[in-house]
């Protein structure tokens, strides 16, 4: 299977530490938004699990994959209880956990794509659902705290296209019968650096023909 791309003991590790650092996020979310310790957990979990739970739902690769093993699941309420005791330190380090999201969004964007090819989707449904994986949770977090999602919004960063630059040179790769672990990794790293330089000279999507009004948020 094309979605096997790494050693199944690295791919685990890889995948757990890309659920952490999203879970960190929802959590630090629902610490702004004064939430309890049980709306902190509920962030925690719909970031880190929403998008993949998404593709495997609408790929009908069920139950998900999230809920096959307990440490999927187990992983976001660690970091929920790293949030709830420590975020002052957590917000400090805001710029590594960027980093770090990053490179999860690079992961599940490649995984993402292979495992929807795999369920037999053709390239466009594949390039849509790995984008799905890699933002999705973001948007479910967005939309429990009462938010506009920020892949939506023109005043941030982007987000949504690096995650569809690296599905859409997986689904290359697969069409050309090249996708393997070595190609995978720079397609990954291919979306984290997008995703970085994004970041670092704050690249927004164009919003519609002459619309220049400054606001954030109409």
């Amino acid at each position: 299977m094309t979605s096997q791309l790494f050693d199944p003991h690295l791919q685990e590790v890889l995948d757990l530490v890309g659920i952490f650092i999203f879970a960190l996020s929802g959590g630090l979310l629902a610490v702004r938004k004064n939430l309890d310790i049980f709306g902190i957990a509920v962030l925690a979990e719909a970031t880190a699990l929403g998008g993949g739970v998404i593709r495997d739902v609408l790929i009908g690769a069920v139950p998900p994959a999230a809920f096959a093993d307990q440490i999927y699941f187990l992983t976001p309420l660690a970091a929920a209880v790293v949030v709830f005791f420590l975020h002052p330190e957590v917000a400090r380090i805001n710029w590594s956990v960027q980093t770090l999201d990053a490179a999860g969004l690079g992961l599940f964007c490649v995984t993402g794509t292979a495992k929807a090819h795999d369920y037999g989707l053709g390239s466009v449904a594949s390039i849509a659902l790995g984008m799905i994986t890699a933002a999705g949770g973001g948007v479910i977090r967005d939309v429990l705290a009462n938010e506009l999602p920020s892949l939506l919004r023109w005043d941030r960063a982007l987000y949504a296209v690096p995650a569809l630059v690296g599905s859409a040179i997986v689904a290359g790769l697969i069409a050309g019968g090249r996708l393997n672990a070595t190609t995978g990794t720079l397609a990954a790293m291919a979306a984290f650096a997008i995703r970085m330089l994004a970041l670092r000279y704050d690249w927004r999507a164009p919003r519609a023909w002459q619309r220049s009004s400054s606001r954030a948020e109409e």
